[in-house]
């Protein structure tokens, strides 16, 4: 067997693996996350039919404890994304915290979103609504789109039923009741740190809305189009 340290060089190597068959030759993460699977366990020194029957196993065993929860979870989302509901929820959000804030609405919207949609499918789904804040209110899109992606991500990455959160709870075997209740619980700070980064830092670029290719003028530089 191969020692811990080097255990660990692979497990690297397998996460790089991952990230650039997904971005870079648009392989599909299932896929990806099999070949990454089938490598791990060659360069661990398992047999071939050692490392099937494991891949086999544990995949059997997620699908088993969550494979109805992610199913219904994917319904759900498809259903407020296809009807219109998440972006109703989005305008309830914009009129309860109001049009003086839009960053902040935008950081709320994604947080509460993204528990119900996939985090890509929120961004494009509010991406026009984010564009529309943007130029009535003049803050950069820089600032709204930073606000609205870590909203997004705090609950995509914590909340279930994401499946990240969910194959996390399974492999630990926590109760999901009480992983959902913490994951809402440390996404808001994290959305917050979100909103205060984009207020403070994205703030320094001016990004104009209605641009097809937006304008971005770094710090010192910056001029804004009109509203």
């Amino acid at each position: 067997m191969v020692p811990g340290p080097m255990l660990l060089v692979i497990l690297a190597v397998a996460i790089v693996m991952i990230v650039v068959l997904i971005s870079r030759f648009k392989v599909h993460a299932f896929l990806a996350l099999l070949a990454a699977s089938f490598f791990v366990g060659f360069a661990a020194g398992m047999n071939p039919i050692d490392v099937t029957r494991t891949i086999m196993k544990g995949f059997g065993g997620t699908v088993e404890r969550i494979g109805i929860v992610i199913i219904a979870g994917t319904i759900i989302g498809v259903f407020l994304e296809q009807t219109g509901a998440a972006l109703t929820m989005a305008e309830t959000v914009l009129k309860w915290v109001g049009a003086k804030h839009p960053a902040l609405a935008m950081s709320i919207i994604g947080y509460i979103t993204s528990i119900p949609v996939f985090c890509d499918s929120g961004f494009v789904i509010l991406s026009a609504l984010n564009k529309s804040l943007s130029k009535k209110s003049g803050v950069s899109m820089a600032v709204m789109a930073t606000a609205l992606s870590t909203g997004l991500y705090a609950t995509h990455t914590l909340v279930l039923p994401t499946p990240g959160p969910i194959a996390a709870a399974n492999n630990l075997h926590a109760d999901l009741g009480m992983v959902i209740l913490v994951g809402l619980i440390v996404a808001i700070p994290v959305t917050i740190a979100g909103y205060l980064w984009a207020t403070k830092f994205a703030s320094q670029y001016e990004v104009i809305a209605e641009t097809s290719y937006p304008f971005v003028s770094p710090p010192g530089r910056g001029f804004r189009g009109s509203k």
